[in-house]
C-alpha cells in the first residue's frame, strides 16, 4: 500500500489527458525507480515552466516568455495570419514546419450546448489585429467539427470588411485513407473541394 503522497501523486497523474489510474501508477514506480534520472528533471522542469508560464498578449500562445517565441521570430512572415481553436492546434501545427506565419489562438470554439459565445473566445483581439493592417492572409485553421465550422464561418462574417483573403484548411480525404472507410461528411467535403488536376 503506497503512502497518501505517493496516492496523491498517481491521482495528480491520472488526471492528466491520455492516462488512466493503471498508467499513472506505472508512471510512478517509474519515477520512483529513477528517482534521479527521471524524478528529480521532472521536478526541476515542472518548478522551471510553473514560475514563467505565461499566455502571450499578441496571440494567446503558452510560453515562458511574452510576446512568445513564435511572435517575437522576425523570420515569420506577418502577412500571414493562422487562426485556430486551441494552443495544441498552434502546436501542432507549427511543428509541421509549414506555415510560416503568425498564429492566433481563440481559446476554444463557438458550441451553443457548451455555452461558449462569441465573447468568450478572443475574437475582437482578432479583430483588432486584422484591422490595424499588415496581413493580407487570413486561414481559418478550425477542426473539422460541426461547432469548428460553426466558429469558422462566424469569423469570416467578421472578418470579410477587411483587405484580407480568408482562406481555410483543406477538408476531405486523408493520405493512404480509403474511401469505403471514410464517413458520409468526409466524402461529401472531399467532392465539394475537389480540384483539376494539374
Amino acid at each position: 500500500m503506497a503512502s497518501p503522497e505517493i496516492d496523491a501523486l498517481t491521482q495528480a497523474l491520472s488526471r492528466l489527458p491520455g492516462l488512466g489510474p493503471r498508467s499513472a501508477r506505472r508512471a510512478v514506480l517509474h519515477l520512483l525507480k529513477k528517482r534521479e534520472s527521471a524524478l528529480e528533471p521532472l521536478l526541476r522542469a515542472l518548478d522551471a515552466v510553473n514560475d514563467r508560464l505565461v499566455t502571450c498578449h499578441i496571440c494567446g500562445n503558452v510560453d515562458t516568455v511574452d510576446p512568445c517565441g513564435i511572435c517575437s521570430d522576425a523570420r515569420r512572415d506577418a502577412r500571414a495570419l493562422c487562426v485556430v481553436e486551441d494552443v495544441a492546434d498552434l502546436w501542432a501545427l507549427d511543428k509541421s514546419r509549414l506555415f510560416p506565419g503568425r498564429f492566433h489562438v481563440l481559446g476554444g470554439r463557438l458550441s451553443a450546448l457548451e455555452g461558449v459565445r462569441p465573447e468568450d473566445l478572443s475574437v475582437d483581439a482578432l479583430v483588432r489585429r486584422v484591422e490595424a493592417g499588415g496581413i493580407d492572409e487570413v486561414v481559418l485553421a478550425m477542426n473539422a467539427t460541426l461547432e469548428g465550422q460553426t466558429t469558422a464561418h462566424y469569423l469570416a462574417e467578421r472578418l470579410e470588411r477587411f483587405p484580407v483573403r480568408l482562406t481555410q484548411l483543406a477538408h476531405g480525404v486523408p493520405v493512404g485513407g480509403e474511401l469505403d472507410y471514410l464517413d458520409e461528411g468526409t466524402l461529401a467535403q472531399a467532392l465539394r473541394a475537389r480540384r483539376p488536376i494539374a
